[in-house]
């Protein structure tokens, strides 16, 4: 953690405020501000890979978790020297590109990063991601659902990566190569989809509206798309168990892994012993999927 002078922390020369330290931002944990910077200074080498250089909406909880929230999507003023930001569509984004601008969102209480799914600038995607929602609060089936979905990856050549959302869900991260757009990855998305909602429609439904879902795991293919985001890797999350939005491996997922079962006070010793498990993974051959079914379509 970067030294602490007289209310300010030093971070790579540049002095950040720190107010409130010992006010408590998880309660039911006890986790308090102090605690949190350092977490996430101990997270920021994961968090910031998958925040770097993309459109930054936070959540901030001014009185913690539980209390009052509020969405950020315009840098908030005054803004320091130190932070970049990027304007789209009338809107100007911090780009969380390092550790002073990190502690410094966090000093604000913003308990969640949800960086867009492109960079600044372009509109082709960084990665792919499903994202699996539960319709209810407790899904006991949901790592079932995401074990099943990754099987279906692996069948079509797909490599990929299961993470909790540090919520309720699981997004499963398919690496890709530059150039993909976002509509070939929502037309793969749909196929995959809707091939395990008719062979578990018990399970999976891709109903848009909740109230109409019943019981079932809504396979959202239609999230990842431009001017859209989902919770960053490595993000805590704004849950009473201070929970951490995290990559599994696929035998955890098989096994039944909770997804409370990694929180801001545990993700550091585990990721110091496995790593980011998303860069252990290479660009997959998505293309070979695109293509077939483009050579699929009605009148080819």
């Amino acid at each position: 953690m970067p030294r602490t002078i007289h209310g300010t922390i030093t971070v790579q020369g540049h002095s950040i405020p720190i107010t409130n330290p010992d006010k408590p931002l998880w309660p039911e944990v006890g986790i308090t501000k102090s605690m949190y910077l350092q977490k996430l200074a101990a997270l920021a080498p994961y968090l910031l890979q998958y925040c770097r250089n993309r459109l930054l909406t936070t959540i901030r909880y001014p009185h913690g978790e539980g209390g009052t929230f509020f969405y950020q999507k315009n840098a908030p003023q005054p803004l320091p020297p130190y932070v970049s930001t990027s304007e789209h569509e009338g809107i100007h984004y911090v780009l969380l590109n390092g550790l002073p601008e990190l502690l410094w969102l966090g000093n604000l209480a913003a308990l969640e990063f949800h960086p867009s799914l492109h960079y600044a600038g372009s509109s082709l995607p960084c990665e792919w991601m499903i994202d699996l929602d539960p319709s209810m609060e407790v899904e006991p089936r949901i790592m079932e659902a995401a074990f099943i979905v990754g099987q279906v990856l692996k069948s079509l050549g797909l490599e990929s990566v299961p993470k909790t959302s540090g919520a309720t869900g699981v997004q499963i991260i398919v690496p890709i190569h530059k150039g993909i757009t976002f509509d070939d990855l929502q037309r793969v998305g749909q196929f995959v989809g809707q091939y395990v909602t008719e062979t578990r429609a018990d399970l999976f439904t891709l109903e848009r509206l909740k109230k109409n879902r019943g019981d079932k795991i809504y396979f959202d293919y239609l999230q990842h798309g431009e001017g859209k985001t989902l919770s960053a890797p490595y993000t805590p999350r704004a849950r009473p168990l201070a929970t951490v939005s995290t990559p599994l491996t696929w035998a955890e997922v098989e096994q039944g892994v909770s997804v409370t079962d990694y929180h801001l006070l545990n993700i550091v010793e585990r990721l110091s012993q496995l790593g980011d498990l998303i860069a252990s993974v290479p660009p997959q051959p998505i293309e070979q999927v695109i293509q077939h079914l483009n050579a699929s379509k009605p009148g080819r």
